[in-house]
This record gives C-alpha cells, structure tokens and sequence, in this order.
C-alpha cells in the first residue's frame, strides 16, 4: 500500500512557493541541496503560514482552521483539526518522531519524509512505508538546517539531496506556534496506538486546542504549546467495533490518566531535570477525549480541561 503521503505534500509545496511573500515566509537558497522553506526562524511568518504548515505536515489529508472559543470565561481562539484519515494524516505523517540529530543540529522531524524512512517501530507495526521521489518534512527548530541536513535526511530516504524538501519553524513564532497546537487529534491516536488500541478502528477525528500566546523563548513556547494540548485538547473519534473495548480503554487516554498530570508543562520538564525522557509518555495526549462508536451509537467520554493550568501557562493575570 502506498497512499503516496509525500506525493501530496509537494502538492501543497509547490501552492506555497507561488507566493510566500503572502504568507510572510521566504525560500532559502541551499546551494545544490534541496527546497528549504522558512516559516519562522528569520521570517516572521502568521496564521495562516501556521495552517499551511500543519496541512504540510498532514500531507493535506486534514482541514486545519482557527476558530472562536472558550478560555474558562475569556474568549479566545481555537486551532481546530478535521480528518477522515487519521492514521496516515497523524502517526504516518504528522507524529514527531524522526530524530534529526546531525553534527550540531538537531531537531524533531515530521512529516510524511518519516514514511519513506521509516526509522520508526509503528511504520512496522502498522505495516507502511513508502517510496518517494521527492520527500517533504518540517523540522521544529530555532536554526536553518544546512547541506549536511539535507545529505542525511536524502541518503535515509534514498533520494537525491535536491529532492529534500524541508519546512523550519521555532515552536516560538506565529507558524510554529500554530502547527505544534495542531497536534490534539495526533495525541489521541498516538496514545491509543501506545495502549495497543487498533488505530485502524478510528475512521474520522475532530480536535481543537486553544492557541496559546507567542512566547518570547522555545523553552517557552514548548511549555505552552504542551499544556494547550495537555490541559486544553478536546478530542472526538468516531470508532468501528465493540463497545467493550472502548470502554476499557477510554479513561487511560486523557492527559489526566498520567501521574505527571497537574502542573504546566514547564514546571514538569523541571522537575524531570529537563530530561523529556524522563517525564511518563502517557502524558502526552488531549485533556478531553470523546469516542463515539459508529456501529452501536454509543459515546463513551473521558478526560476534562483545566482552565486554571492553562491561565497560569499563558500568562493570564487573575482579573
């Protein structure tokens, strides 16, 4: 099988270097190597180069929109995420879980470039990879990746290095702000695959997080991007089968089924000794999830948002 997620992205590529003036990104020339995009790092890019951004990253099999929201008692603004593929669109291509790690520069890889990798053990366990001639990835990072990047990334996917397209945003500018906050649909089904949950059972998905305020750092910015998600992530699946195991499964997937749970993201990395490795993995998921069962007709809900976390992290004064 191959749904040709690579494929899909260069389609919405080539939609973005027709005009990047407009999404206040730039081309950045790598001599001999490949199609670097700044979204973020000298650019100053904006929502909408954050929608594109996570479209990318989604190979296009999601709508992503910003939407009018709640914030306890605040109105605030809303990352929504639609998809009827949910398997490819989030672990086969959005997930971050290449580690681009080359001399000095590192940064998680996502993308649907992973697929043709598929360094990762889930590309196994699902049964998928695929073949590309030109792969597409977008790296969470502060610094512009040079030729090297492109060497690598082209000699694991076996590619030429022109044929490397890579999208670069710090979690701390507009963009990658957006993109990291488009994550709550991947969260669940990332979560459900780590409980061994069959995925393939999850047909569509509707998320939204509340889209934190640009933070002055990545350090940061990655607090508040997890915590929107963390504490802030409601999550709806519409799931084939039997009621029995949704409902063994359900109350485990929620960020507050963690004994990590509780305080902003920040202050647990901390207490961690600044170790990700280090904090329990089954945090990692949406702070409300919603299972309807489209055989049976039942809803099975789990999980609840914490306002007051989320007004502590994005620096919201008591009124």
């Amino acid at each position: 099988m191959n749904l040709e997620l690579n494929d899909l992205a260069s389609q919405l590529i080539e939609d973005v270097t027709d005009g990047p003036e407009d999404l206040r990104i730039a081309q950045v020339d790598v001599p001999g190597n490949g199609l670097l995009l700044d979204f973020g790092v000298e650019t100053e890019g904006g929502l909408e180069a954050g929608c594109a951004l996570a479209s990318i990253c989604m190979s296009g099999l999601a709508d992503i929109a910003i939407a009018p929201g709640l914030l306890g008692d605040i109105g605030w603004q809303h990352v929504v995420v639609q998809t009827d593929s949910p398997v490819a669109a989030c672990l086969f291509s959005q997930y971050a879980g290449w580690q681009i790690n080359v001399d000095k520069f590192f940064a998680m890889g996502s993308g649907p470039m992973r697929a043709v990798a598929a360094k990762e053990p889930l590309f196994d366990k699902l049964w998928y990879r695929e073949e590309a001639e030109q792969v597409v990835g977008v790296l969470e990072t502060g610094k512009l990746p040079g030729v090297e990047v492109f060497e690598y990334i082209a000699q694991e996917t076996n590619v030429e290095p022109e044929d490397v397209v890579l999208c670069v945003a710090p979690t701390s500018s507009m963009a990658g702000n957006l993109q990291v906050v488009a994550r709550s649909v991947e969260t669940a089904l990332h979560k459900l695959y780590e409980l061994g949950f069959d995925v393939n059972r999850v047909r569509s998905a509707v998320g939204s997080a509340p889209l934190p305020p640009v933070a002055k750092s990545d350090m940061e910015g990655i607090g508040r991007t997890n915590d929107a998600i963390l504490y802030g992530g409601r999550v709806t699946l519409w799931v084939k089968g039997d009621d029995e195991s949704i409902a063994e499964i359900v109350t485990r997937v929620p960020s507050s089924s963690s004994a990590a749970y509780g305080s902003p993201f920040l202050d647990i990395f901390e207490a961690a000794g600044r170790d990700f490795y280090k904090i329990d993995p089954l945090l990692f998921s949406p702070a409300e999830i919603i299972v309807q069962n489209v055989d049976t007709g039942r809803v099975h809900v789990a999980g609840r948002v914490n306002v007051e976390v989320l007004k502590r992290s994005f620096g919201i004064s008591p009124s």
